[in-house]
């Protein structure tokens, strides 16, 4: 398991990409974001058409574990983008509407990162490579909104979390991927 990280705009998708399709000619992407509204559908378009036409796509966030297991082709790589993405949606389902204020966020996290260790244990047991991207979020300022500061939070402790238990980690500025780990 190969987690590659950056900021927004960093080009960690595209590097993840290229180092996926340098081990594997066959990939399953696993996309995470959804469609929220007609910018966001044609970023989703856009992404799609960049990608090799032979890559099969899985759009979901939920149970990415269970994926990674039971929809891998033999033969096929695997490419999870994005994490961060993934943690919204869930974020946005568990919280059921409820304000931000009104939400417990420990137990939140709890349900968040059970997905997280499943989706770890999935990449680890996988016999093909699997890159994980993920947003750097932790180079900022501490965001003023109650809900961005437990995102932010979330998201942070599952990034090392991954992280820890990664094979490989990079880290991707202005297209430029650095090995850290």
């Amino acid at each position: 398991m190969i987690l590659v990280t950056g900021g927004a705009r960093s080009g960690k998708s595209t590097y993840a990409e290229r180092l996926l399709a340098k081990q594997c000619e066959q990939v399953l992407y696993i996309a995470t974001a959804q469609v929220t509204d007609e910018e966001m559908a044609a970023r989703i378009e856009r992404h799609k058409q960049e990608r090799p036409a032979h890559w099969r796509t899985w759009e979901g966030h939920q149970n990415l574990g269970l994926v990674i297991r039971q929809h891998r082709q033999p033969q096929e790589g695997v490419i999870l983008e994005c994490v961060t993405t993934l943690i919204a949606n869930l974020l946005f389902d568990l919280s059921g509407g409820v304000s931000s204020d009104d939400l417990d966020f420990a137990s939140l996290e709890v349900v968040i990162h059970h997905q997280i260790d499943d989706l770890i244990e999935a990449g680890l047991m996988c016999p093909t490579p699997v890159y994980l991207v993920t947003n750097e979020l932790g180079m900022g300022i501490t965001p003023e909104n109650r809900l961005a500061r437990h995102f932010v939070d979330i998201a942070g402790r599952a990034n090392q979390k991954l992280a820890q238990a990664a094979k490989e980690v990079w880290l991707v500025v202005s297209g430029i991927g650095v090995k850290i780990k």
